[in-house]
């Protein structure tokens, strides 16, 4: 439990950071976002979830 918890922690972190010192881009990105098609942001969803599943399982063997 102590894992997922350092992991999300880690995971807020990194947007957090990324809001406070690139704000406009971050804005400009949402914009991008919310104009791609529901189906695309769920296949990169999917793809990024699963990539996150194989590097953490390489990662813990």
């Amino acid at each position: 439990m102590t894992d997922l918890i350092t992991a999300v922690a880690i995971a807020l972190f990194i947007e957090g950071a990324a809001y406070a010192l690139f704000p406009r881009a971050m804005k400009r990105a949402m914009v991008q976002v919310l104009a791609q098609p529901a189906s695309t942001l769920r296949a990169v969803g999917l793809v990024v979830a699963l990539a996150a599943v194989v590097f953490v399982w390489l990662l813990r063997g």
